[in-house]
């Protein structure tokens, strides 16, 4: 309350809370800091029955600047009122002090800062004075006269009393930061001795209108804000609730007081903004984008909030509660969690891609898939495979067979399965499926339904169980499937989306591709596998007087197919020919270089030409590879060559004799081939390298070399000597250090070999092999001269009966004798110069007759009307193969027979004899 003065009553009441009843015993009612009339700045004074100023407030003193000692004493109306308005106010006060009330505006000259200057002092300002019961010129006032006390005295107003010069207040009139407004309420009064006086309230009116902007200001936000606003008192109560807020939880806003965060949130979510409330009202600290959850009346959707919160205080800084202004989130809410599924179903497809189809093998890719979708697209996991996919057989679409009418699937291999939660199965209704065992899907089933259709299903799970929903989505591979991936998640994971559907179908079509591709690299290279085994010996050929063993090696584990080859052919006269080559490149193409290669070889072996002449022939060929018709033509253009492939490849040749122990080398730009005699070191032989084959225009020279018994010989490609970590020099010097203990087993030398070596670089085919010398013993041959006469035939047949009796070949005599009789027979019909009988015993029997003559012996169908013509058909009947080559001297006429113990078929003269005729 503003202060009153203690000596005036009103009507003979003292006022409220102001006055005692004992008369001069003054007390008056303190108010708290913050009060209503601290905000509005009234103050008052009171002017004696003299009309002059007898009290002035402390108040008073600070709204207009005027201390108590210059302003007690005065004539209002002389001191404030400037001199053309005096008689007006004059008049108005006699009013007031006759017992009228008066309101009135009055401008004022506000006080100084205190860091301000004093301004010079103007002119004094004036004040509008009102009229009684209407407003008057400058002067706005209304009020009634009450009655007059009868007996009164009522006297105009003193003179002045002799006091200090009267205060001017000065100052720009129209200048808001220098003139205020004040509202001023004269109420007439009377003192103790009856006289009358007035009491006069002053009201600073630009105070009340910021009270009043002030006002409607919160009004507009608290009411009119489209946002929740509520006012949570001390004890955590609301007390104030806007319509928006309510509307939110329903009822009218009035009905919210008094209501705890506990009558509208779950308890955790309750609990937790109680808390946060409590903090603020204590420390003051505010909270923002606070979110919160929860449901509202009239709908099961979750709802999010953002909360911010900040404490109230009251005008003298006291906290009087926290202030929460909330909205809705929720759409946000949606549209965070949709960009951060899509953002996750982006990082899920870049680690798919990077992840799965690394490998080559179909299991190991359906495990790929798990481990980038489990559990950071789902909880569990499995891929059933159809089984024709994984037999490689073509067969992968499901195909019913006649076993599967009572299944709604083909045959199914459960090839992989992940599970995030420990020990939790697949309840389908049906029993488990371990990794690894077939199975089938019944007919009704989503999961059959959707290999059949081609078409994700979503499965809702049983009530009660672990699951809430399984993705049956096919795998499909160029539009056919190939298996099934079910992607499921447990109870407390969010449902499968439009988004994850397609997500789960993206990554079941990449790894379906991935098996594909791996289904179709597997076919492709086995079937690559198969033509390079086929265009290879055996692992352990066999060779008359020789010891062999050999090894192959792919450049590396994904690409077993090269152009590396070496063979074993037998020639004979218990002869072999050992041919190592290297086409250059590798994969498909060079293997079927090689090929062509190798089957050149063997079919020019097969003539017994020299080693020389082998590699010219195969030079032609090797020049014609690639070309139309496969043969390298004179009138053939440059263009047209260019167009034409060109195949190159290297080869070594070698012809090794059983019975002499001679080896005779040729080679076509390979690397020398490696002796290691008994008790020497191992050196490289040196052979003419030639040109490679398919350059052409240079001849082939041969080199013969004796062998010793248990001798050592090794040829070998350059992929076994020579990388990149690796020159060839330095290759050949260390494949010459392993040599160093060749009486080991074959078998034996040959690991260390590749041991020792660098042979994993991957950068090259690997072809070796390796010989021991074991030539035919003396006592295996029979070895005679014959001259040119009729006897000859005779003492042949003596010789042969002789030699087969010492080497207990009894059951062969008759068709020896028979077939050594035609041969030399012809030998002296048609042949020249000395003819040599030869035999020889090794795993088989060979007989060769030698003269100088030059023409071969050509075997022809004899007609039934022919005295002869017949000896070579009945050869080629007895025997198991018979042949002719050429010598430096003439040529060789030969028959082979099958040892009685042997592994050949023996074959009966008599039936030979009667299919003649």
């Amino acid at each position: 309350m503003s202060e009153i003065p203690a000596q005036a009553t009103v009507s003979g009441r003292s006022s409220e809370g102001a006055v005692s009843e004992t008369r001069g015993d003054a007390m008056s009612q303190g108010t708290p800091p913050g009060s209503l009339y601290d905000h509005l700045k009234v103050a008052s004074f009171s002017v004696g029955p003299d009309g002059l100023i007898d009290q002035w407030s402390t108040r008073a003193e600070r709204l207009f600047g005027v201390p108590a000692s210059v302003a007690v004493g005065k004539d209002p109306i002389e001191a404030f009122v400037p001199p053309e308005l005096r008689t007006r106010g004059q008049r108005a006060m006699a009013e007031v002090l006759d017992g009228r009330e008066w309101t009135g505006t009055v401008p004022f000259r506000l006080p100084p800062a205190p860091e301000a200057v004093p301004a010079p002092a103007p002119p004094a300002p004036y004040a509008r004075y009102g009229q009684p019961g209407r407003e008057g010129s400058g002067v706005r006032g209304s009020g009634t006269a009450p009655p007059r006390t009868p007996g009164a005295v009522h006297r105009p107003a003193a003179p002045p009393r002799p006091a200090a010069p009267a205060p001017r207040f000065t100052g720009d009139h129209g200048d808001p930061r220098t003139v205020g407004i004040a509202e001023l309420y004269v109420m007439p009064t009377e003192n103790a001795k009856g006289e009358r006086t007035a009491v006069c309230i002053v009201v600073d009116v630009r105070a009340l209108r910021r009270i009043e902007t002030d006002i409607a200001a919160s009004q507009a936000i608290f009411g009119q804000s489209p946002f929740g606003f509520v006012l949570f008192g001390p004890d955590l109560r609301v007390q104030h609730a806007n319509q928006p807020f309510a509307a939110a939880f329903g009822g009218r806003a009035p009905d919210h007081r008094g209501r705890t965060v506990h009558d509208y949130l779950p308890r955790r979510e309750a609990d937790r903004l109680a808390a946060a409330l409590r903090r603020v009202l204590e420390t003051g600290d505010p909270v923002t984008d606070m979110q919160i959850v929860g449901l509202v009346p009239g709908s099961s959707e979750r709802r999010h909030w953002s909360v911010n919160l900040y404490r109230v205080h009251s005008g003298s800084g006291r906290p009087i509660g926290v202030a929460g202004l909330g909205s809705d989130v929720t759409r946000r809410h949606a549209a965070a969690r949709e960009a951060a599924q899509s953002r996750r179903n982006l990082a899920l497809l870049n680690e798919a891609g990077a992840r799965i189809g690394n490998s080559l093998d179909i299991e190991a890719t359906a495990r790929e898939l798990l481990t980038v979708t489990v559990p950071g697209f789902c909880d569990l996991a499995a891929v059933d495979l159809y089984q024709g996919l994984l037999d490689g057989d073509g067969t992968t679409s499901g195909r019913l067979s006649a076993t599967d009418t009572g299944s709604g699937s083909g045959v199914l291999r459960r090839v992989a399965y992940a599970s995030a939660v420990a020990d939790a199965p697949f309840t389908d209704g049906r029993a488990p499926v371990k990794v690894g065992t077939t199975h089938h899907f019944d007919f009704a089933s989503p999961f059959a339904d959707a290999l059949r259709a081609g078409r994700p299903r979503l499965i809702d799970g049983e009530p009660g169980g672990l699951i809430r929903s399984t993705l049956a989505v096919p795998m499909l591979a160029h539009d056919t499937v190939v298996g099934l991936v079910q992607f499921t998640r447990a109870k407390g994971s969010e449902p499968f989306t439009e988004r994850d559907r397609a997500l789960a179908v993206e990554l079941a079509a990449r790894t379906a591709v991935s098996m594909d591709n791996a289904r179709l690299y597997h076919r492709e290279h086995q079937r690559a596998l198969l033509l390079q085994r086929s265009l290879l010996p055996p692992d352990k050929p066999v060779a008359a007087g020789l010891d062999i063993a050999c090894r192959y090696l792919p450049g590396n584990a994904s690409n077993e197919v090269g152009g590396d080859w070496f063979d074993v052919i037998e020639l004979p006269g218990h002869r072999t020919a050992l041919v190592v080559g290297d086409v250059m490149g590798r994969g498909l193409r060079a293997a079927v270089a090689m090929g062509e290669l190798r089957t050149a070889v063997r079919t020019l072996a097969l003539l017994d030409l020299e080693p020389a002449e082998v590699l010219a022939a195969l030079d032609e060929v090797a020049r014609g590879l690639g070309t139309p018709g496969g043969v390298r033509q004179a009138t053939r253009t440059p263009r047209d060559a260019d167009l034409s492939e060109v195949y190159l490849a290297t080869c070594v040749y070698a012809v090794y004799d059983s019975v002499t122990r001679r080896c005779t080398f040729a080679n076509a730009g390979h690397l020398p081939p490696v002796i290691v005699e008994p008790g020497e070191s191992a050196l490289m032989l040196d052979v003419p390298p030639g040109m490679p084959l398919g350059v052409g225009g240079e001849p082939f020279e041969e080199v013969e070399v004796q062998l010793s018994d248990g001798g050592l010989l090794a040829l070998y490609t350059d992929g076994l000597v020579e990388s990149r970590d690796q020159s060839l020099d330095e290759g050949l010097h260390h494949l010459l250090g392993t040599l160093t203990e060749p009486g080991r087993p074959l078998e034996d030398v040959c690991d260390h070999v590749l041991g020792t070596l660098d042979t994993r670089h991957g950068e090259d085919d690997i072809a070796l092999v390796m010989a021991r010398v074991q030539g035919l013993p003396a006592a295996s041959v029979g070895d005679w001269s014959l001259p040119r006469e009729p006897q000859s035939v005779g003492r042949a047949r003596e010789y042969a009966r002789a030699q087969l009796g010492s080497w207990d070949l009894d059951p062969l005599v008759d068709t020896t004798e028979l077939l050594v009789s035609e041969l030399v027979t012809n030998a002296l019909r048609y042949g020249e110069g000395e003819i040599r009988l030869r035999l020889l015993l090794d795993r088989t029997l060979v007989c060769e007759v030698w003269d100088a003559g030059l023409v071969q012996p050509r075997r022809r169908r004899a007609r039934a009307t022919d005295e002869g013509g017949r000896g070579l058909q009945l050869v080629g009947l007895l025997s198991a193969g018979w042949g002719a080559r050429r010598t430096h001297r003439g040529k060789t006429v030969w028959f082979e027979l099958a040892l009685p113990d042997g592994e050949g078929t023996q074959i009966d003269v008599a039936e030979a004899l009667m299919s003649m005729f």
